[in-house]
């Protein structure tokens, strides 16, 4: 069997790898978390980045992308600030991080295909994305700023990791 080259990721590695998000997103769906979670009407932008420590330049914008995509609205006036534009129990995950992420110059799972053996790995991907779509979609901001998340999420949530098997990763030598 070869040797990983230098600096590449064992199967294991990858295996055991966090799921990632952008910062971006992460930043948008805690501060929309933060205004679900309060009762107290329009949140200025300073209380939301200080009760998050979202960068307060950086979440301007992000606000900015989410009151122009009808997720937010603002205020101005004695009463300025951002608030949900419609009720956090109708506002998914799944929704937040399509405008969030919206760059559509990267290829779909659809566009693509691998030649020989490796032609199902899409099918693999696109798996992939359908159970990670299904559980942002059944996440609502509700959910999150209550801390009652369906119980599907919470089961695999506290799911044991397995550990690869070798036969799974026969270049994590």
């Amino acid at each position: 069997m070869a040797a990983n080259p230098a600096g590449a990721a064992s199967p294991a590695a990858v295996f055991d790898s966090p799921f990632r998000i952008s910062a971006r997103t992460d930043y948008a769906i805690r501060a929309l978390t933060e205004m679900a979670a309060s009762s107290d009407g329009p949140l200025v932008a300073q209380r939301i980045s200080h009760a998050q420590a979202i960068p307060l330049a950086y979440l301007l914008h992000i606000l900015t992308d989410l009151r122009r995509a009808g997720i937010l609205r603002s205020h101005r006036g004695t009463v300025a600030g951002y608030e949900l534009a419609r009720p956090a129990t109708s506002i998914t995950l799944a929704e937040v991080i399509a405008v969030i992420e919206r760059d559509l110059s990267k290829p779909t799972l659809e566009e693509i295909s691998y030649p020989g053996a490796a032609a199902p790995l899409r099918d693999v991907w696109l798996a992939v994305r359908s159970s990670t779509s299904t559980i942002l979609r059944s996440v609502t901001l509700a959910d999150v700023a209550q801390g009652t998340l369906p119980p599907t999420v919470q089961a695999l949530a506290v799911q044991p990791h397995p550990p690869p098997t070798e036969k799974a990763s026969p270049l994590a030598q």
